[in-house]
């Protein structure tokens, strides 16, 4: 367990350095940071959300919406969070300088914005399937920005992508 933990580790350092040596330049910068905006504290999904209150056709739709975004909150950033307690890259390498105010809790798995957009990414492209590739390209740039920005480790975003879009799916099938 100890050295698969390691490995991971490594791994996910690794990935780290390659996107700060090859990466980084002041528009992917601005680029990150932009995306990173749209999903604190779900922004843009909670902006679709009224977008759907607003019509009485997708009410239901901007309802769950709101349920999965509680739902994917308490779970990653009420309960995981606190129970792993994995410190996240900026707390633990102390010469990274963040482009971004640093973030209020200092665990960093799963990653909430992921967690939170790829659950509600896979609700809404359950619905509309139309717009499927648009909602999964948003959530997947709103979770690489925090891998870009030295506030989660890849592993972090990969979890949260497993764990939100499991939690997708328990909510399409708790309020359906």
């Amino acid at each position: 367990m100890k050295i698969t933990m390691l490995m991971l580790q490594r791994f996910d350092i690794y990935i780290l350095s390659i996107i700060n040596k090859y990466l980084r330049n002041k528009y992917m910068d601005t680029f990150m940071c932009i995306m990173t905006k749209l999903g604190d504290m779900g922004a843009i999904w909670i902006a679709i959300a009224f977008i759907l209150l607003l019509d009485k056709t997708y009410r239901y739709m901007g309802k769950m919406i709101i349920i999965t975004l509680v739902a994917s909150t308490v779970l990653g950033e009420g309960i995981l969070k606190h129970l792993i307690k994995r410190l996240r890259p900026c707390n633990e390498k102390k010469d990274i300088e963040l482009i971004i105010k640093k973030p209020v809790s200092l665990y960093s798995f799963p990653s909430g914005h992921t967690l939170s957009s790829f659950a509600v990414a896979g609700v809404l492209s359950t619905y509309f399937i139309q717009y499927e590739l648009i909602f999964i390209v948003l959530a997947s740039l709103i979770a690489l920005s925090r891998i870009y920005l030295y506030v989660h480790y890849p592993t972090d975003v990969i979890g949260g992508i497993i764990i939100g879009l499991m939690c997708s799916k328990f909510i399409l099938i708790f309020c359906n």
